[in-house]
């Protein structure tokens, strides 16, 4: 059986995220969350898929604050990493460990899981290896699938200096050891861009024989100009092994994931992601993997 270096099986997929990527234009206000919430209710009943409203749907969102990290000629990106770092606020104050995030996002399922991404560092870690759900670039009534192999931990389980280093970032994580050019290459915020996240639970979603999703809808903009950049549901699915999940229930995944698209065919943005809005910022089109 193939694995890791050290001998350790390969991480298998465990997480389906199902994403729809919106146009901001729509998002002025939170009631635009919970509109775009009653259609997707609307098809969920449509389809016989059952669905529970959070409680927090009628709450004031969530506000996360998201910064990307690369070189200067965004090595990570182009050869399918993604480095982020996300901070929670309550009532305008950062609350909780910051995250840090970091990913390989490829569309060959082999490719992602051969890739090590544990980190070199004493404190705790979660690997989520997920199949990612988007819509076809050009069309609307499909999808295609990336595959996430991610890592991601509090900033406070790290203890190395120079977090800035590109040195030290090949330290807590090898797998960018081919990446490193010099002992002085720096990394530094993408586009000079500070995101903000506005998040709304929405509900979940029962598939039936316990494949429930949870769902939600944002918005990210920029911090300081507050320029609205893109929207996303999206709803994820956790199970042990893929091939347990029942065929009636994967067909119901997909059916209700196409059929949205459909009912909500004039908010989407087709062909992009959350990440890549973010490394256009300044109108350079990197090369990616997504």
């Amino acid at each position: 059986m193939a694995g890791y270096a050290d001998g350790t099986p390969l991480d298998r997929v465990q997480y389906l995220e199902a994403k729809l990527i919106l146009k901001p234009d729509n998002f002025t206000s939170v009631q635009a969350f919970r509109d775009f919430g009653k259609i997707v209710q609307r098809t969920a009943k449509k389809l016989g898929v059952g669905f529970i409203e959070d409680r927090e749907a009628e709450l004031r969102p969530q506000i996360r604050e998201i910064i990307f990290g690369d070189t200067s000629d965004f090595r990570l990106y182009n050869n399918a990493f993604i480095l982020r770092r996300r901070i929670s606020y309550v009532d305008g104050f950062p609350v909780g460990d910051p995250e840090v995030v970091f990913k390989y996002r490829h569309p060959d399922e082999q490719k992602a899981a051969a890739v090590d991404v544990r980190p070199q560092i004493a404190g705790k870690y979660r690997i989520k290896f997920k199949a990612e759900a988007l819509p076809l670039k050009d069309q609307v009534g499909g999808y295609r699938i990336l595959y996430s192999h991610n890592c991601q931990f509090g900033l406070s389980q790290v203890h190395e200096g120079n977090r800035s280093s590109v040195t030290t970032l090949v330290k807590v994580f090898p797998a960018l050891a081919t990446l490193k050019k010099s002992d002085d290459e720096k990394i530094a915020l993408v586009n000079e861009g500070i995101v903000e996240e506005v998040l709304l639970p929405l509900g979940e979603l029962d598939f039936g024989k316990g494949i429930v999703a949870k769902c939600d809808i944002s918005l990210w903009r920029t911090r300081g100009e507050h320029k609205s950049l893109v929207g996303e549901f999206a709803f994820q699915v956790k199970f042990d092994r893929k091939e347990d999940v029942a065929e009636k229930q994967k067909k119901l995944v997909a059916q209700f994931y196409v059929t949205l698209q459909n009912d909500v065919e004039n908010w989407l943005a087709l062909g992009v992601t959350k990440t890549a809005m973010v490394y256009r910022l300044k109108g350079n089109e990197p090369q990616s993997h997504e």
